[in-house]
């Protein structure tokens, strides 16, 4: 505690002619209350000794909150006394772009011209209190920001201007600034500090783009970092808070400009081109007949051919979202220099006429291997067509020898035929990018849950016979009660698409069910695949079960059954599981804590870093990524029914109460309640990796949560009578995710249990689960045989034509059903790009200004403890990935479990929990 309270300030100002004397920050916390004083003005020619009477108790709240504790000073005589004006100085930190362009430029120096001429920057402080007289907020005169042209030139990150401020001694604690910008040009605030009043220095964290009034002429409002709940806030700053959100919200109606701050809802509408023709054309998500999650407006006018379908807006033209949602010029100069945009629209464009003859097969398994050896064009024979294109990204152009050469994906860098293992197979069910969909077989065999009158008989084709000698001795009723029975089940989620996606050119796919068997070693062995197609006759064979082989055919058969089941799971991993549980359904909740929330409610602090660079990301696979023709349409086996997929699974399965690790383990019956456990839990496959390291994570963010509410929540009513905190969770719902928001599912909000909940299942899916679903892509997916994303032929059936040439050349037929060579490295070039940190990544246990995003000097206290046990877990992470006790994690060739480690550096890492959704 005492050293939050000695960074947040304990200083005393003192000048020629008078002083201050008060203890704002020196408060004292007893049974939830604080104590606070007011700010007394003495002037030093009295010399007078002031006594300050203990402060009544009160509500726990902000720090400097003058209105909830009124003490007075007892000595000072009752006559008026004439106020006195003093000056203050400000420290304004703006950010510089390290680029600009000409005209960027010229708009600088102009600035810099108008600045010395009055067109400057202009700031005004003021108070938490009331003017008695006006009843309004007491206001500084306006201050203008120094030296702005004498530093126009100065190439620095950050340059440091100062303004002074003139108040009078009965002005009361700053509570807000505003800042009207007369330039041209943008510029980036990213705080400002006043150091001299005697109860230490004010922050106000701004972090945030000032437009110019010539196109936004309201001045902006940044508020102090003292956190308030509505009811509590000062009167001072009463009708900014409501002025604030009122701007963020707009009003619904127009075309938004990139320069706009303004956070509104929408349809998943975009996503099609139906001026581009009928191929292009897709279904609006959201609404009653397609439920799905709302995503940000841009207020873009209808297409020409579909009034329903919003206008496109194509790369390189930039999408909307919020300003200060944007990726900063690091974050966009690592995004710009990946692979991904570079092969997606310079390269593959340019050589498309001329390589399109070379579309090829992998003939051979060194085709894929010579991608990390010798690169995309020498393996296609195009090294002489580089020379004619364009320069690329020099990030491309690594190494003189051939373009698009990719790192060895770690799956494959320790141990090259690892993937090849069943063993491996079920490690990474439960260890690998994707190991969120194994659950216990409670039954068997298992049942489909669709309609049978549409999809046929649900019972499934396996028989105990399929899997009974596999079980150690076990009969399969013994496996079942002794709980070591697991299934990964994709059947009901694909059966539905599958007449589509198999009419598809160069598509098919089965719905497939993988049972495994929990060894002794703890390690899971597959025991029977089942592959099934859609039912289209009475006496049809829509089923299929492969077992593990017993000879070289079965061998190659079952190799291919496992590859079906790994483009299964890389759908389900991508559409259902990434895509819409981390990303869109998360956009709901960040778009109403900005229209709900004010800056200055401690709840928008917490959740303050789990939200940055989300709305851009997803604005950014609108336009790119899950569009019409886009890049997971072309790499997964879906294809046109990708994103239809994903709103089938929002509509069946998805479940917010489910979303948090402990319920969802539960759900899946791979944990069971235990009290004596440390979490509460025992997990039922003891060596889970992303479970157990999982549940570390996810009580120390219960624990600081916890906490943090706690502080501000004493007891429930507050919770319940918190009105910006429950417009924010009722948007959320019921405008977020509108079309669910009927399902008796959905938590209530009225205990500060609710409220912990709540938030750290938010905070856990932008965190550490999107972590564990996201940085493995390329480690595993990078070598495409290991998770191939999209799958080209069904296996021969002894009747079919092509089983002559499956058996006269198995190899040849297993690398003609993966992706083709070229839809290979595109596949590689998008997970490469998806598991990349960039430089300025923040972790979990970090935030910009550690030591003032709060005015609250136990919660600092209470964040360095959290970030404390953060570095803990990875200390324990560690431990666990040497330990040869746990085979999933540890042993020859065997990859570590780091994917919810919280630390990495920038790159691909296959490690780093990132504090939220950014890429």
């Amino acid at each position: 505690m005492a050293v939050a309270k000695e960074m947040m300030g304990c200083s005393s100002f003192v000048s020629s002619s008078k002083v201050f004397l008060n203890s704002t920050y020196g408060f004292q916390q007893k049974q939830n209350r604080f104590l606070f004083v007011k700010p007394v003005w003495v002037p030093m020619e009295q010399k007078r000794r002031v006594h300050l009477r203990k402060a009544a108790k009160v509500p726990v709240v902000a720090a400097i909150s003058e209105d909830l504790i009124k003490a007075e000073a007892k000595a000072v005589p009752a006559q008026k006394e004439k106020a006195v004006e003093f000056k203050v100085t400000a420290t304004i930190t703006i950010r510089n772009k390290n680029k600009e362009d000409f005209k960027e430029t010229l708009v600088k120096h102009f600035d810099a011209f108008t600045d010395m001429i009055g067109r400057n920057v202009v700031l005004e402080l003021i108070s938490t209190e009331e003017d008695p007289k006006t009843m309004a907020p007491k206001r500084s005169k306006e201050a203008v920001l120094k030296d702005w042209s004498k530093k126009a030139n100065v190439k620095a990150e950050k340059v440091y201007y100062t303004a002074e401020f003139t108040v009078d001694s009965n002005f009361g604690v700053p509570g807000a600034i505003t800042v009207t910008n007369k330039h041209q040009k943008e510029f980036f605030l990213e705080s400002i500090t006043i150091e001299d009043f005697a109860y230490g220095p004010l922050h106000f964290p701004c972090n945030s783009w000032v437009q110019s009034n010539k196109h936004h002429p309201r001045k902006r409002i940044f508020f102090t970092n003292q956190p308030y709940l509505p009811d509590q806030t000062p009167k001072g700053l009463r009708a900014l808070r409501e002025k604030e959100l009122d701007d963020l919200r707009g009003n619904g109606k127009g075309v938004r400009k990139l320069s706009d701050r303004v956070y509104d809802f929408d349809v998943y509408n975009d996503l099609g081109n139906p001026d581009k023709g009928i191929d292009y054309a897709r279904p609006m998500l959201g609404g009653e007949k397609v439920p799905y999650p709302r995503r940000c407006r841009t207020g873009r006018g209808p297409s020409e051919t579909d009034m329903e379908a919003e206008s496109r807006v194509e790369k390189p033209l930039p999408i909307y979202v919020p300003r200060d949602e944007q990726f900063e010029e690091s974050k966009q100069n690592a995004f710009s220099a990946g692979r991904l945009r570079a092969v997606l629209h310079n390269l593959l464009p340019q050589l498309k006429a001329s390589i399109s003859a070379h579309n090829r097969d992998l003939n051979s398994f060194s085709d894929i291997d010579g991608l990390y050896k010798e690169g995309l064009l020498l393996k296609l024979g195009f090294h002489e067509t580089v020379k004619k294109l364009p320069k690329m990204v020099s990030k491309l152009q690594e190494s003189s020898e051939g373009l698009l050469k990719y790192e060895t994906p770690k799956v494959v860098s320790k141990d090259k035929f690892a993937w090849l293992r069943d063993d491996e197979f079920g490690r990474q069910a439960l260890a690998g990018v994707n190991p969120v969909n194994i659950e216990r077989l409670a039954s068997f065999p298992p049942v489909s849950m669709l309609d049978p009158d549409i999809y046929g008989p649900q019972e499934s084709a396996l028989k105990e016979e399929h899997i009974a000698g596999q079980l150690n001795g076990m009969t399969v009723q013994q496996a079942l009660d002794e709980n070591k029975l697991f299934m990964v089940d994709y059947h009901d989620i694909y059966l539905p698409f599958l007449d589509r996606i198999n009419a598809l050119d160069g598509r098919k796919s089965y719905a497939t069910r993988t049972i495994f068997f929990l060894t002794p070693s703890g390690t899971l062995k597959p025991v029977a695949i089942e592959l099934s197609l859609p039912h289209t006759s009475p006496n049809s064979r829509s089923k299929r079960v492969v077992t593990p082989p017993v000879d070289a055919t079965t061998n190659w058969i079952w190799q291919l059954a496992k590859a079906h089941v790994c483009s299964n799971d890389a759908g389900v991993h991508q559409l259902v599981n990434h895509w819409l549980r981390t990303h869109a359904c998360m956009e709901p909740f960040i778009l109403a804590a900005h229209r709900q929330l004010s800056a200055m409610h401690p709840i928008f602090k917490l959740l303050d870093p789990h939200m940055r660079y989300t709305l851009e990301i997803n604005a950014l696979a609108r336009q790119s990524l899950i569009c019409a023709d886009g890049v997971i349409e072309n790499c997964f086996t879906p294809g046109r029914y990708c994103m239809e997929m994903s709103a089938a699974a929002y509509r069946s399965h998805w479940r917010f109460d489910k979303e948090g690790l402990p319920a969802d383990l539960i759900r899946r019956g791979i944990a069971v309640p235990d009290p004596t456990q440390p979490h509460g839990l025992k997990l039922l496959i003891e060596d889970y990796p992303y479970a157990s390291d999982g549940l570390l994570i996810w009580n120390a963010l219960e624990n600081w949560v916890r906490t943090y509410v706690n502080r501000y929540y004493p007891n429930s009513s507050l919770v319940c009578n918190d009105r910006e905190l429950q417009q924010w969770y009722h948007e959320s719902v019921h405008v977020g995710h509108a079309d669910l928001s009927k399902e008796s599912w959905w938590p209530s909000l009225k205990t500060t249990d609710d409220l912990v909940s709540i938030l750290t299942t938010l905070i856990w899916l932008a965190s550490a689960q999107h972590a564990a679903l996201n940085f493995g892509q390329y480690p595993y997916g990078g070598y495409v045989p290991n998770r191939p994303p999209l799958m080209r032929r069904l296996i021969p059936d002894e009747n079919d034509l092509e089983y002559a040439n499956f058996l006269a050349d198995p190899q040849k037929y297993f690398l003609s059903a993966l992706p083709s060579l070229l839809q290979a490295t595109k596949f590689m070039a998008v997970v490469d790009t998806l598991s990349t940190h960039s430089p300025d990544e923040e972790y979990l246990g970090e935030r910009q200004h550690p030591s003032i995003w709060s005015g609250d000097a136990e919660i600092i206290e209470a964040f360095y403890g959290f970030s404390a046990e953060i570095r803990r877990i990875e200390k324990e992470i560690e431990k666990r990935n040497a330990d040869p006790n746990l085979k999933n994690r540890c042993g020859a060739g065997v990859l570590p479990y780091e994917l919810l480690a919280p630390s990495s550096g920038p790159g691909v890492t296959c490690r780093g929990v990132p504090n939220s959704v950014s890429i």
